[in-house]
């Protein structure tokens, strides 16, 4: 079969790549969507996978062609969107519900061959199926809005909070939808890119700004979201956190980003700072949300390439350009 693969740090190339077989309880997956995202550029940079060479592609959806011997409730032609979380289960944390933090770790597309393929080996139970209404070729969002979820699993959310949220893009944006629908009184986006801004707008956005300062917001927010991973946005929304105010660090940042913090304005202001990492128990939740008509794929959606194209469209999420980017294998 033919997939994308980074061969090393920043090179990738389509090659032919044998033809992932089923384990007793894995099926084989036709991807019919697959998403790049903020991980695959880290992959692409020598961070997360573990060994080189590698198929990404973590965020995926499509139909089984094949089965296990041991697989139930699971047949061929069966439209499935895949988690791809891979916890030992055995571990300190696994024994403690805590898969997102095994010590284990593994991802589909991350640490074994990703959906950026024409197919892809999956555990069943990984599985999500899909509803009829709901086209394979969407669901590559179930993934990115599983992670979504696990965000706000972690805030301790109250009704009518003020939100603000740094990022508009494909995260920032579904933080936004979930944020709407969790009883905020208000959402405001911060981000550099115009055209991601007036996404926000569209999707019915408090306010949209290039900067906070542009706010009237002498006491803070109750909710500051990093959806960057970027330094510089991570130290501002810091400083933005209003007092017994949530800080959660969303967006993923490279291995050696650091900021400074004032413990005394932590302590002062009752500010708790959290974190929240992958998906944990949320992709099932995320699909059914999904289902639901939370998200609007064509909003969502920017571009759609064809898996030969991957190494474009990496560049062009890498630039800014668009929103969700789709390979289609």
């Amino acid at each position: 079969m033919k997939a994308a693969v980074v061969v090393t740090p920043g090179t990738i190339e389509i090659q032919n790549v044998p033809d992932p077989t089923p384990g007793p309880t894995d099926v084989v997956v036709r991807p019919a969507a697959v998403g790049i995202c903020g991980t695959d550029l880290h992959i692409m940079e020598g961070e997360f996978a573990p060994a080189f060479p590698i198929v990404p592609g973590h965020e995926l959806a499509g139909e089984i062609v094949a089965v296990g011997a041991a697989v139930t409730g699971y047949a061929v032609g069966d439209r499935v969107a895949v988690d791809p979380s891979l916890y030992c289960g055995y571990c300190y944390y696994c024994k403690r519900a805590r898969g997102n933090q095994c010590e284990n770790w593994g991802a589909i597309g991350v640490t074994v061959g990703g959906g950026a393929a024409e197919y892809v080996a999956a555990p069943m139970a990984n599985l999500y199926r899909l509803p009829e209404h709901l086209p394979a070729g969407d669901a590559a969002l179930i993934e990115p809005l599983s992670c979504a979820v696990r965000g706000f699993d972690v805030l301790p959310r109250g009704m009518a909070e003020t939100y603000l949220i740094y990022g508009s893009g494909t995260m920032g944006l579904m933080m936004l939808e979930l944020a709407k629908r969790a009883g905020a009184a208000t959402v405001s986006m911060v981000d550099l890119n115009p055209e991601r801004l007036a996404t926000a707008k569209q999707l019915g956005c408090t306010a949209a700004v290039t900067s906070a300062d542009e706010l009237d917001a002498p006491r803070g927010w109750d909710v500051v979201i990093d959806c960057t991973g970027v330094e510089a946005a991570i130290r501002d929304g810091l400083g933005r956190v209003g007092r017994g105010g949530t800080f959660l660090q969303f967006g993923v940042a490279n291995y050696d980003a650091r900021v400074a913090i004032e413990p005394y304005e932590i302590y002062r202001r009752e500010i708790t700072i959290t974190g929240s990492m992958a998906v944990l128990h949320s992709f099932d939740r995320a699909g059914d949300l999904m289902a639901a008509g939370v998200l609007a794929p064509d909003v969502f959606v920017s571009h759609r390439f064809p898996l030969a194209s991957y190494a474009e469209a990496l560049e062009q999420f890498r630039a800014g350009v668009g929103r969700k980017i789709l390979i289609e294998p």
